[in-house]
Parts: structure tokens; sequence; C-alpha cells
């Protein structure tokens, strides 16, 4: 029982029902040419509303059209904006949440032409471009824009508010010393470092009342050099409830720091627990937590120690949004997991398109889906390939009602996400699958190993849909010497199967994201690697946030990369090839390991011919791609029908 997790908690003068809050987050959809709120993104709060939440915060509310975070964020700066917030209040309370706006100011961390900061310095990280100096009185201006935005929030009728005083964003700027390094009243001491956030909390108060309660998010590290720490965190959270702070909201990173703001599956979760819990030390309000809590129990446990007061969710509810409904009901073995593998949630959105979630398609649909109508006509579907695509597929058609037939060829399910999630740190990827055979059992889907789609099956079965989910396998390159040379040819699939085993030293074709993976996973086992990659980045197709924790595991295990690569022959113990119009020549190795592109494995289409059903191709049997596609057009598919 998770009694911790689901006891109420009093938060100023707010009765929380539980202790989960989703946290704020940059979703970059949902509002017009003005940013005022649509109906996209109202559904998609009272579809977690309506799943349990304790607390909602709408992220990314700016307070200046000058600190607009992302192009597509709610605006709170005109009155303007109050017609549509109020409407999204309005259908979100009534399901018990309490609802809040997380206030903020990008400014050098703003997508914008022209950037404002304390200091001149531009952002470490992710956003480029010059930045100016704010002066005094646009210092004193922007103080009144949070205040006048916060009486705008409790004029629409939200309950609470959250300031953004971390991230790396203009109230986090002020307080570090490496992005501050002004001389006047707001720069030097801690003092006058954090003047800015004091008197922007007093201006909230006079303009939305004392009454109303304001949450302030702060960092509990920076993690970057000459930074704002712990040490800094442990000395302010005192004098932010002494003036008058609802709750502390802690966090950690900034565009650029050695522990990223939005970590992936490479770290361990609950990353930034032990900050929180160390505030919580110093203060009466109530703390809440946050950083890769995905699993409930784990929750229950942060909040039953003591080590916070609530705990914030922000891609697990993107991934379900009824994560604390099935919580509270004992069915955690329903939850669909996130990941970490921060495609939709946050690749998607630094590249200024609509957030989403590699597990979870419906993430800005909502409105679109809320009005849906599945058809009473049940049809036979037969699913070849138990891999994501496939699973995702037979779930969402026996959802609707059809029956459903899984065959795979192989021994189990998974297909190639099963072998990427037995490399090092990759091991959540296996979470989904844990998931889709889960429902799969729970639909009473049959599922048949060791059965290839054939024309004996299309005759016994008789389908009205074949969903040909095949997959896809490594695609063998045609370069001089390579079928020739004495070492030994293995392909990434092979060796993650354990069909095949590499040498003492490999040299890995490929610098994609399934390279890079192989690579890993060779060194991990002390081999010395080399990764030849043709391309001139690596894993492109990877987030970057992923990407990094990665990257540094590589040069912790000191696998050499070269990239712009043109090789010229494998010989019988090397390669000569050149990187960036460099010669190199490798000798000494003992195995080649392909692992750069896909091919598409379908085969089984010429069955068509054979049979009276319709075909239909998903996942990378239709074109080798990541997750975020297999996944979407599996669900689409379904309800296309």
């Amino acid at each position: 029982m998770l009694t911790h997790l689901f006891s109420p908690i009093q938060i100023g003068n707010l009765t929380v029902k539980n202790r989960l809050m989703m946290s704020a987050m940059s979703i970059n959809f949902g509002v017009d040419q003005h940013c005022h709120v649509t109906d996209q993104l109202i559904a998609y709060f009272v579809e977690r509303a309506r799943g349990g939440a304790g607390m909602m915060l709408v992220g990314g509310g700016s307070v200046h059209p000058g600190g607009q975070e992302l192009p597509d964020l709610p605006q709170m700066y005109d009155d303007s904006c109050i017609p549509g917030l109020k409407n999204m209040v309005a259908q979100v309370k009534p399901h018990g949440a309490k609802f809040g706006v997380q206030l903020m100011h990008g400014g050098r961390q703003s997508y914008l032409p022209e950037k404002v900061a304390p200091s001149a310095i531009p952002a470490p990280a992710v956003v480029k471009g010059a930045v100016r100096a704010l002066e005094i009185d646009e210092i004193s201006l922007l103080t009144q824009c949070f205040g006048e935005s916060a009486r705008r929030c409790r004029e629409a009728g939200f309950d609470f508010i959250e300031i953004h005083a971390a991230h790396g964003y203009l109230i986090n700027q002020f307080m570090s010393p490496n992005a501050n390094i002004r001389t006047d009243q707001y720069g030097g001491s801690f003092e006058n470092r954090t003047r800015f956030l004091f008197e922007i909390l007093a201006d909230i108060q006079k303009k939305a009342g004392n009454d109303f309660p304001v949450g302030i998010r702060i960092n509990g590290n920076d993690y970057m050099e000459n930074g704002w720490d712990l040490a800094d965190t442990l000395r302010l959270a005192p004098l932010l409830q002494a003036a008058g702070a609802a709750y502390l909201h802690v966090s950690a990173g900034v565009y650029g720091s050695t522990e990223l703001t939005i970590p992936s599956m490479y770290t361990p979760q609950g990353c930034f627990v032990h900050l929180a819990e160390a505030v919580k030390k110093t203060v009466d309000i109530a703390v809440i937590t946050v950083g890769r809590i995905k699993d409930p129990a784990h929750a229950d446990r942060i909040i039953g120690r003591g080590r916070a007061d609530m705990v914030a969710l922000g891609r697990s509810f993107l991934a379900d949004p009824w994560y604390p409904e099935k919580a509270r009901t004992g069915r955690t073995h329903e939850i669909r997991p996130c990941v970490g593998c921060c495609l939709g949630c946050i690749h998607a959105v630094l590249a200024k398109e609509p957030g989403g979630c590699v597990v979870n398609p419906d993430v800005g649909r909502e409105y679109l889906l809320a009005n849906e109508t599945r058809s009473r006509k049940k049809a036979k579907i037969l699913v070849a390939g138990a891999g994501p695509a496939g699973l995702a597929a037979a779930r969402e058609f026996a959802l609707a009602g059809h029956d459903v037939l899984v065959c795979e060829q192989g021994p189990e399910s998974g297909g190639l996400l099963g072998l990427a999630a037995k490399a090092p740190g990759r091991g959540e990827l296996a979470d989904i699958l844990t998931f889709f055979n889960r429902e799969i059992t729970r639909l009473n889907v049959d599922i048949r190993y060791h059965t290839p789609l054939s024309k004996e099956l299309l005759a016994q079965e008789r389908p009205d849909h074949v969903v040909l989910a095949t997959g896809s396998l490594p695609e063998m390159p045609v370069i001089k010497g390579l079928f020739t040379t004495r070492m030994s040819l293995v392909t990434g699939v092979d060796l993650l199967m354990g069909k095949e085993m590499a040498g003492d030293m490999v040299i890995v074709l490929g610098g994609g994201m399934s390279g890079l993976i192989v690579a890993d996973f060779l060194a991990d086992q002390g081999k010395t690697v080399v990764v030849l990659n043709r391309k001139k980045s690596f894993a492109e197709e990877m987030s970057s946030n992923d990407r990094y924790y990665l990257r540094e595991r590589l040069k912790t295990n000191r696998v050499t990369l070269y990239k712009k690569v043109a090789v010229q022959a494998f010989t019988p113990d090397g390669v000569k090839f050149t990187s960036n119009g460099k010669k190199e020549a490798l000798h000494g190795w003992d195995t080649v390991v392909i692992s750069e592109k896909h091919q598409a494995v379908r085969t089984a289409k010429i069955l068509e011919k054979e049979s009276r059903a319709q075909f239909h191709l998903i996942g990378d049997a239709k074109t080798p791609r990541h997750l975020m596609y297999c996944s979407s057009e599996a669900q689409e598919l379904a309800r296309s029908m």
C-alpha cells in the first residue's frame, strides 16, 4: 500500500489530495498566434487531472515577451491571456487537482534573436547568440512583470503559482556567480545576487495577495564551475520560508551542466533526491523533489523516509496521464513507463517542435481523441512480429475490441529494442516491452513464438488484416577488403544476441546510435574499441541528453572515435581510411563489427497475393527508424480501421 504517497498535504492554504505533482514542462504546443492557450493544451491538462494528479503546473508561463523561452508557450504578460486561462481552469479543476502556473523568464536561455541577462555572458550550451546585460530600470520592470503575471493567474482562477528560479533561466542567472558579474546592487555578494528573486516574491505578494500560495523552484546545485551550489541553497531556503514561500521545489542543472536538468536513462532514478533531502532539514514548509522518479513504490519510500514532502513527475505524466490513479488502485503494472530516452519530451522541444512521448503517441492529441468513437465492426487481425511496433499494434487493436493474433518467428518478444536494452545503462528500454507483454496478457491476446508468417498460417487463421512488424536487419556494406580480411566479421545484432563473440581489438563500423551502443557494450567488457563514423556527427538520431551520457561513458572507457570517415580498404588485420581528410591506418586488430545501416525485413509481403487480407507495414519493416515512429505508426494504424 502506498500510504505515504496518497496521504493529503497542506501547501499554504491548499489541501492537496496526494503527494504527486505534475511538474512544469515546456511542451511547446497548445497556444495560438498570440500565445493564448487553446483546446489542445486544455485537453492535455484535463486528461492528467482526470488521471489523479495532486498538483499540476502549466509550464513556460512567460512574464515578458523578451523572455519567452520557446515560441509556442503560454504567455502571462498581457490581460488578453486571462479568458483562455479561465476556460482552462474551469475545465481542469473539477477533476480535483490543484492547478498552478510556473512563471519564468528565459534570460540568456531564450530562443530569441535578442537575449537579456544579468551580464553579457552567452549561455554555455544549447542556445547560441549574443546577450545584453539588463539595466537597473529593466530589472525593476521585470520584477513588476512577475507580479502582474501572478495577478492574472489568480484572476483566471489558478490555485497557486511557482517562480522558476532554477535551470539556468533568468533568476538563476542572477544567483549564479558564473552568469552574474555585475558590480551594482544585483551582483557580487550572496544578498545582492538573490535580491532579484526576493523582489519578485514581494511584488507577487503585493499584487496577487499574501494568501495566494507561491512556490519556488530552485537548483540544489547548478553542477557548473563557479555556479550556484548546495551550500547556497541551504543558506537561501530558510530565507525564502521567512519571506512567505509556500513550498520549495528542488531541482538541478543548467544548459551545459555536467549533470543534466533532464537526465536520461543512464542516470540513477531519484538522482536529485539528496538535494531536496538536505533542504528539508533547513525549513518547515513543504519540500518537493524531482529527478527520474518512476516507480510509485520508490516515490512512496521517499515520502515515508522523510526525504521530501512531495514528488514531482514530468515525463512519467507524459508517458501515462493515469499514473496516479493506477498507482492508488494497486495497478502499478498497468502504468506505461517512461524509458528516459528524452526524444519526444526534450529533443523535439529543443528543436522548437511540439513535444511528445516515445511510448505515448497521444501526447498533444488529447483534444482530437476526446470524442473518438471506436468502430463496432470486429475484425480479425494477424500481427507478424513481436517487437515494439508489433506489440503496440496488437495492444491497440485489442483495446478496440478486435480479435488479435501475434506470430513471432523467434523464441521471445522484443526485437531489436530488446537487444538494445542489453547494452550498459540502457536496461530501462526493456520496461516498455514488459509493459506491452503485460498488456498482451491482460487483454488475452494470443501470441505464438517460433511461428513465422506463412501461407499455411494465413489459410488457417483467415485474417481480415495482416500487420507486418517484422523489423529490420543490419545491411552489409560493400567495401574493398571487407570480405577477404583475416579479422572476424560480425554484426552488432549478432553480438548483442550472443550469437557471435568479438576479440580484444575491435573496429566498429558505424557511428550512429547502434554503433555507439555496441562500442560501449564492447568497451565495458574491457576490449579496445575504435569507431569509424562515415557521417559528420555521432548518433544524430538520439536525443542530445541521452547522447551526452553515452559519449561520457565512451570517454571513460577510452573508445576512440573517428568521424567523416572514408574507408579506403580493410587489410588483413586493420583498415586504411581518412578522417576529416587526414590519412589514418590501423594495424593489429582482430574483429570488425558492422553496426551501420539497417534494411527493412518485409519478404512476407509476397504472401499478400495468397490471402484475402489487407497487408500493412509499420515500424522498421516500413523504414528503419527509432522507436518514436514505431509506436506512433502502430497506434495510428489500429485507430484508422
